[in-house]
């Protein structure tokens, strides 16, 4: 009877999605597309042999297939450029093969799984408690980043799935397959460039098939929309030399020096970069570790100061990538003693619920510039009542 009941609850529950996933292909009016509709409109260009990176293709295509509209209601007057490497189109032409409406709840789904599944194995290899593993489930929905990630239609979560697999790969041994990971990395490098950085510090006199590995990645995913498109490298190269996103203020300390020295100076945006690159030329190697054990410690602050001191990006939504050193240091804690636990919570608590209260205020997304920071000094104050050996998992 239990078996019965529970295949009839089941039923229902699919019988109530299916209903609720036509009703949203229905009517565009409910989740309307955000920042999806570059990744769609431009997969779609590109597949059709077109420049993916040209306004004057993306607007007509935006406007016309999807139901996004101005701050005011009004229809759309200013195409969403997709800034990613050309790389990136091997992900999303997918999208550009199928209509809007269908292709956004795909890619909905799609982020949310990679989240969910990507915060699970950070808590497996960084030795949580396996009776607990729910709980990185929970961070991952709970931190406000995932969301907002999830409702622009934004690609941040594909980094944060590069960085597990490399971690994961590099700690089976299988160098190659992490190398490949770093062409996720790749869709927004900016946002982890200490870990290209780190990678060659670390990684060429190991050997090369970490880089061989991601060479051949990368590769693989140019060719791949350059053979829809032969002049794919030229369109990207042309929108970056000719037309760089200067006008958005993103939250990051190159955007605090534009304002202060002259917005025209884009290249103030790079500036930062040098206190990330001090860092790590500084950062001493670990005593008797082996290679992947010093990656498992130092991803995470790879990670958070490359955001702390990123270039450009760094927005709410490219927040989802801290999940790594968010979840492996729950993953750690859940073994020490609860008093620890507790300032960890109210620390993440803390910082969501100051972004909670940013969002629902309707400000800038340049405000949230103090966030990244905030969860490094909370990293490193709860990393050092931690033991300084990493599981194997």
């Amino acid at each position: 009877m239990r078996s019965f009941v529970s295949l009839l609850v089941l039923a229902a529950c699919v019988l109530l999605g299916a209903k609720q996933v036509l009703h949203l292909l229905d009517d565009p009016t409910i989740l309307p597309p955000d920042d999806f509709v570059e990744y769609w409109a431009a997969g779609k260009l590109n597949l059709a042999g077109r420049d993916p990176y040209l306004p004057e293709n993306l607007l007509p295509i935006q406007r016309d297939g999807t139901a996004r509209r101005e701050a005011d209601g009004s229809p759309l007057d200013k195409a969403v450029v997709m800034w990613n490497p050309p790389w990136t189109l091997t992900f999303v032409m997918p999208l550009g093969a199928l209509e809007a409406r269908p292709a956004q709840l795909l890619w909905l789904i799609l982020t949310l799984c990679v989240t969910i599944f990507a915060s699970d194995r950070i808590w497996i290899h960084y030795g949580g408690a396996p009776s607990v593993r729910w709980i990185s489930w929970l961070l991952a929905l709970a931190w406000l980043p995932s969301l907002f990630n999830l409702h622009a239609g934004q690609i941040s979560a594909l980094v944060l799935l590069g960085l597990v697999g490399f971690l994961h790969f590099r700690r089976a041994g299988r160098l190659a397959a992490a190398g490949a990971c770093g062409v996720l990395l790749a869709i927004k490098p900016h946002l982890v460039y200490l870990f290209w950085l780190w990678l060659l510090r670390t990684e060429v006199r190991r050997g090369t098939k970490i880089l061989v590995g991601g060479a051949v990645a990368g590769i693989a995913c140019t060719l791949i929309p350059a053979i829809y498109n032969p002049d794919v490298l030229a369109h990207y190269r042309d929108a970056a030399t000719n037309r760089p996103p200067e006008e958005w203020i993103s939250p990051t300390w190159g955007t605090v020096l534009r304002m202060i020295f002259g917005e025209d100076r884009f290249g103030l945006q790079f500036v930062p970069i040098a206190f990330g690159v001090l860092w790590m030329l500084l950062l001493p190697r670990l005593p008797k570790s082996t290679a992947s054990v010093e990656w498992d410690r130092r991803m995470p602050l790879l990670v958070l100061i490359s955001v702390a001191f990123a270039s450009y990006g760094a927005w709410p939504f490219d927040l989802v990538i801290l999940l790594l050193p968010i979840v492996s240091l729950a993953a750690r804690l859940s073994r020490r003693p609860t008093e620890w636990r507790r300032i960890g919570l109210v620390a993440f608590a803390a910082i969501d619920l100051g972004m909670l209260a940013l969002n629902v205020g309707g400000v800038r997304s340049f405000w949230f510039i103090w966030v990244a920071p905030a969860v490094l000094l909370a990293y490193l104050r709860l990393e050092s009542r931690l033991p300084r050996e990493v599981s194997d998992g």
